[in-house]
């Protein structure tokens, strides 16, 4: 899939997740951006690396599943930067990168890993994303790839490691939908004992998405959410959205820990 064209001082994509390999978008907050191309919002995935050092599947292979995914998400756009799989470092490749794909998407909204994470991928990656997003906005910086552009929020989703998050979305509807996406990965789910030996805890990326969500699902009042960090305040413009969004269940009629409704 190819990304979306420029469009001079305008935004192109309302959203651009990057992951560390073909899947981590997904299992972070496939949800989230089920919720916006359903609403019309244009939504790009730029994956680091093409998967190439993982214990199962090939390049090939995980480029297929990538856009087949992609399809059920709806977006306008994938990329692959081809960054070295299991040796991605925060460096000058990752952020010319980077801030190239900035450029080019040109997205309001940019979604990164979680900062903190068992995989050192994720890490890296997320470091080079924050730098990313602060450089891409300097005229002077690299200007061969583009006129300047930095996206309105840097907002974090979650990999293996989390802590309390900034807020959470509700995709409790949506965890069909989510199941459908991530099992587009099929090398990555293994079948035996030998297949999953390699696995970091024991779980599946289907498995390990899907009982996150629950998790924080019941600390939101919803049976599955998708938690988010922002790197320092988030500014809202008023709090009619917190009042009308829906939350997955009637405040009006579902009974507070320990008691009745009223």
């Amino acid at each position: 899939m190819t990304a979306a064209g420029d469009r001079g001082d305008a935004a192109t994509v309302d959203a651009l997740v990057v992951g560390a390999h073909p899947d981590d978008a997904e299992i972070g907050c496939a949800g989230a951006m089920l919720r916006m191309t359903d609403a019309g919002l244009r939504v790009a995935v730029v994956d680091c690396t093409r998967g190439e050092s993982a214990s199962r599947g090939t390049p090939a292979l995980r480029a297929e599943e990538a856009a087949r995914a992609a399809a059920l998400l709806g977006l306008c756009a994938r990329q692959n930067l081809g960054l070295p799989d299991g040796r991605v470092a925060d460096d000058e490749a990752a952020l010319r990168a980077l801030v190239g794909a900035l450029r080019r998407l040109r997205p309001r909204l940019l979604l990164a890993p979680f900062p903190i994470d068992a995989h050192p991928d994720h890490e890296a990656v997320a470091a080079a994303c924050r730098r990313a997003f602060f450089h891409a906005g300097l005229r002077n910086l690299l200007p061969e790839l583009g006129p300047p552009w930095r996206p309105r929020a840097l907002l974090r989703y979650a990999g293996n490691d989390g802590a309390v998050p900034t807020f959470c979305v509700d995709i409790d509807v949506l965890v069909d939908r989510k199941r459908a996406v991530l099992e587009c990965y099929a090398s990555q789910i293994g079948r035996s004992p030998d297949e999953r030996a390699h696995y970091l805890r024991g779980a599946d990326h289907v498995e390990r998405a899907l009982v996150r969500d629950r998790y924080y699902g019941t600390l939101c009042g919803c049976g599955h959410a998708e938690p988010f960090w922002t790197d320092g305040p988030f500014a809202l413009d008023a709090l009619a959205p917190l009042v009308t969004a829906g939350a997955g269940v009637d405040r009006a009629t579902t009974p507070p820990p320990g008691g009745n409704p009223p």
